[in-house]
């Protein structure tokens, strides 16, 4: 499974981003698809997942303001951003479980949010 981001940049605070990740590869085998960020000097947390049944999850700090898709057709996973905070900033990693082991073993190269105040 091969995992490409892409949209990250740069925002001003109360702005919008929109993260794409697209999949190739064995990705029949996955099971629940999601976003994680990890900002400097912190270690790396899950911002949203979607499984293949479409149930989501966010994490509290980004409840109400982002919101995870996905486009099955194009095989591209998404994270809409709104109401971006400075404490946004991080980079992003795409990332995909495999149900064999319950693990999310495969994530991309990140793509870099920066949100100005």
């Amino acid at each position: 499974v091969q995992l490409v981001e892409s949209g990250g940049g740069l925002v001003q605070a109360g702005g919008s981003l929109r993260l794409s990740c697209a999949a190739s590869g064995s990705i029949f085998s996955i099971d629940a698809w999601g976003w994680s960020r990890q900002a400097p000097g912190k270690e790396r947390e899950p911002v949203a997942t979607i499984t293949s049944g479409g149930s989501t999850y966010y994490a509290d700090s980004v409840k109400g303001r982002f919101t995870v898709s996905r486009d099955n057709a194009k095989n591209t996973l998404y994270l809409q951003m709104n109401s971006l905070k400075p404490e946004d900033t991080a980079m992003y990693y795409c990332e995909a479980r495999d149900p064999r082991s319950g693990e999310y073993d495969y994530w991309g190269q990140g793509t870099q949010v920066t949100v100005r105040s």
